[in-house]
Parts: C-alpha cells; sequence; structure tokens
C-alpha cells in the first residue's frame, strides 16, 4: 500500500487501559481477552508506538485467513522464532518458510498412520504400567499423574529403551525450568534487561545446551548399534531429503526431538487432566464411555482395530479440549500489507488468535460453556469441525495430531475401565503459559 492508503485495524484499546490491566494480563490474560472481547467484538487491536499494531481475535474467519487460506503471507511471530529458538533450537515449531516446508516433508512420513499404528503396542504398555501407580481411594492432583505418563510415553516413543531414568528425569527437569523462564521473558520484556545482567539468560542456555548433549549422546549409541529398533528416532534417522538423498544432520534432529518432546508431552498431558476431571464431574458421559470400550473389547482384540471405534471416547477429548484447548493461543505476522476480512492492515501487525475464546464463542458454538460431547457426533461433527482447532490448521497443523489421539484414547479407556473417577473441582482452574496448564485438579480414584 502506498502511503497514502488509510490501514483500518479493529476497535483499539487505549494503550493506557492496556498499561492498567497489564499486570493482571501478565498473571492470567485469558479473563480480560474475555472482557475485552464482551465489550469491543471478536476482534480488538493495541497500538504500539507511532504505527506497530497488535490485533487479538476469536474470529474464525480470520483464523482461517492467517493459517489455512493465506497462509504464505503469514509468519510465525518473533515470539516463537526468537524467544523459543533461542532454547529450543530451530525444529517444526519455530522455523519458517521453505527451511519449514523441507523439515515439514522430511518428517512428516515418520508420523503417517501407518507408523503411528506400528508404535502403538508400545505406547500401551508404557501407559499400563505408567497407570499401575495411581493412588486409589485418596484425593490426588491429577496433572502431575499425567505429565509423568505423557513425558514417559514419548520418550519410549522417542527412544524405546536406549535411554536410562536418570537422564529422562533430567530431560524432564530441563524442559520444565526452560519453559518457565520462557513465560517470563515473553510476559516481561521490560525486564529483559534484569535477565541478562542477573546470568538467568545464560543459566537456561547452559541448560539448554545440556539438553542438546543428553540427545546427542542418545544418538551416537544408536548410530553405533547393531540392534533393530521400533521407535521414533529409528525412523527419523532413515528420513532422507528428497533433492540430496542425505539424511538430517544430528544438529537438526536434536532440534526436532526437543520439539517433539515438547509439543509430546505437554499439550496431551494438559488436555488428559482436563478429560479425566470432567469425567470425574459426569457421571452419565463416563458410564457411556465405559459402555463404548467393553462393546468394542467384545468385538476387536486389536488394539488398532478398537481405536478405530472409539467414537463416543473421540468425541468426549474433543469436547474437552473445545473448553480447554491446549495450545490456547497462535500468533502470526503478515510479511506484506493484506486485506484481513474487514481490516487493511500494515505489515508485521502482530496477529493473535485464542482458540480458547474461539472454541466459547457463541457465533458459533450453542450453549458454549457447557460440556457436551454430542457436538462431535454424527452430523453435528461436520459443522464443529469448522470451528474447532486444538491442534492448530493449515499446513502447520500439529504433526503428532494422529499419536496424541491414540494415547489419550488409550489412556482414558483403561482408567475407566479400572475405576470410577470423581472431581473435586466444580470449576478447573488453569495458567495460560505457553500451554493451558491445569491448576489443582483434584480427582479420586475408586476400582471398579
Amino acid at each position: 500500500m502506498s502511503p497514502n492508503k488509510k490501514y483500518n485495524y479493529p476497535h483499539k484499546i487505549s494503550l493506557g487501559r492496556f498499561l492498567l490491566d497489564a499486570e493482571g494480563v501478565r498473571r492470567n490474560p485469558i479473563p480480560y481477552h474475555e472482557k475485552y472481547f464482551e465489550k469491543f467484538g471478536d476482534s480488538f487491536s493495541i497500538k504500539i508506538g507511532l504505527s506497530k499494531h497488535i490485533i487479538l481475535s476469536r474470529d474464525n474467519e480470520i483464523a482461517q485467513q492467517i493459517l489455512v487460506k493465506n497462509h504464505k503471507n503469514y509468519h510465525k511471530s518473533k515470539f516463537q522464532s526468537v524467544y523459543l529458538s533461542k532454547y529450543l533450537g530451530n525444529g517444526l515449531l519455530t522455523v519458517d518458510g521453505d527451511f519449514w516446508l523441507k523439515q515439514r516433508r522430511l518428517i512428516q512420513p515418520a508420523f503417517h498412520k501407518q507408523k503411528m499404528n506400528q508404535l502403538v503396542e508400545n505406547m500401551n504398555q508404557t501407559i499400563v504400567s505408567e497407570l499401575d501407580a495411581i493412588v486409589e481411594g485418596k484425593s490426588i492432583d491429577l496433572f502431575p499423574v499425567m505429565s509423568q505418563l505423557a513425558f514417559n510415553v514419548v520418550a519410549k516413543s522417542l527412544f524405546q529403551l536406549s535411554i536410562s531414568k536418570e537422564k529422562l528425569n533430567r530431560i524432564k527437569f530441563i524442559i520444565g525450568e526452560v519453559q518457565n523462564f520462557l513465560v517470563k521473558e515473553i510476559r516481561l520484556p521490560h525486564k529483559a534487561w534484569w535477565f541478562s545482567v542477573s546470568g538467568q539468560v545464560k543459566k537456561h542456555q547452559q541448560l539448554a545446551l545440556e539438553n542438546n548433549e543428553i540427545i546427542r549422546e542418545i544418538i551416537d549409541i544408536r548410530n553405533s548399534s547393531t540392534e533393530e529398533y521400533n521407535d521414533l528416532l529409528n525412523m527419523l534417522l532413515e528420513t532422507r531429503y528428497e533433492d540430496t538423498g542425505e539424511p538430517m544432520p544430528t544438529t537438526q534432529l536434536i532440534d526436532e526431538i526437543k520439539i517433539l518432546f515438547i509439543a509430546g508431552h505437554e499439550t496431551t498431558a494438559n488436555a488428559l487432566t482436563f478429560a479425566l476431571n470432567l469425567l470425574g464431574r459426569h457421571p452419565e458421559v463416563q458410564q457411556k464411555v465405559l459402555e463404548e470400550i467393553i462393546v468394542i473389547e467384545s468385538q476387536a482384540d486389536n488394539i488398532i482395530e478398537q481405536l478405530q471405534k472409539m467414537t463416543y471416547t473421540n468425541a468426549v477429548l474433543n469436547e474437552a479440549m473445545r473448553l480447554y484447548p491446549p495450545a490456547w493461543i497462535t500468533d502470526r505476522q503478515n510479511i506484506n500489507d493484506e486485506t484481513l476480512v474487514d481490516y487493511k492492515i500494515k505489515k508485521e501487525t502482530l496477529i493473535g488468535v485464542s482458540f480458547y475464546a474461539l472454541h466459547r464463542n457463541p457465533k458459533y458454538w450453542n450453549n458454549p460453556d457447557k460440556f457436551n460431547p454430542e457436538r462431535f457426533l454424527g452430523e453435528q461433527k461436520k459443522i464443529s469441525m469448522q470451528y474447532f482447532h486444538p491442534f492448530g490448521a493449515g499446513p502447520r497443523m500439529c504433526i503428532g495430531v494422529g499419536f496424541a489421539m491414540y494415547e489419550m484414547c488409550l489412556t482414558i479407556s483403561h482408567i475407566v475401565k479400572k475405576y470410577t473417577i470423581t472431581s473435586y473441582n466444580d470449576n478447573i482452574k488453569f495458567n495460560p503459559l505457553i500451554t493451558l496448564k491445569p491448576v489443582g485438579a483434584k480427582v479420586l480414584f475408586l476400582k471398579r
């Protein structure tokens, strides 16, 4: 656009209003987002300085435009490409453009349904083993249990048996430490100088390097091994770039493995915690899940066949992720000037889409705050899926969708078969960090 052309943005919140709310937004932005959406409509904006704008939206049309229809004009923001890459490297989550496409094409076959089917038996054994440690007859905080389970499922799926428990725990610790610090950096940009001079940035970069070395050692041991392994690491080692026929460099493989650890364990742990908590508050839904599993197991012995028949269990998980999407927000910046639905926006505008708010937008959902798995059954499912983005949308949709759904269905089925679940929370609390993390989700497991 020429300088004479006018840009127009959604309703602008004054910078003064935003600064007044800044401390509350830092602690938990979702209530403030809800307040602004209620007052100003499905999108609002903030002007930063003389010409920079931020847009936040719960409009599905905007989500579709930036993630699907015109995704090539939208790159990941600096929050993801700069902050995350500083600690996580240049994996699928943080890179853009041609390099992202090259990596996606290389890695995608490892997550093909047929490949995922090969991992299911190992995944199932890990889940059963983890669930043996569940405390019965006593109120427990569910998230740590699901977090440990999901982490071990990813670790065993990635490395099968080729990693010690000590190293596994160290990877988990480092990931947690780095993520918590990342949230501080993103939400407190005015303290960047302090984080630097106090040595906190250096400390967490050193932790990230330690993580790299642990993973590098695992890869080196695998490369020198003559044993056969059926895991994701083996699949990734066997991949070859189309243009050169070369394997992925070790440094790049390390970055991709770190992304798989983070994307593959925390979001799943969050979703399982929310889903089980909701089942504990809705015994009639819990009963329907149990009845479905009993019928399925009477019809098929094969785990893959059973998973393919879990229609109602899938609907429960989808409805839980609608209400509490683990990846609760995404953002993009436009490379060129753009007409975004009704707005003419300048290049490098930061656009955030709150999936949490979109999934509860009354424009798209009847009784949006009600837990109702029927939304994802039969004909209604086709309508619901248009406005449902728990794994993102478009070409950058999460590569591990199939893996996550298999893992969550297996976990739910094993738990519901063995236990009745009772929740102690009428309203689930959460902390919107990089993912939507459940807080204090107390449940009681009693043997059936």
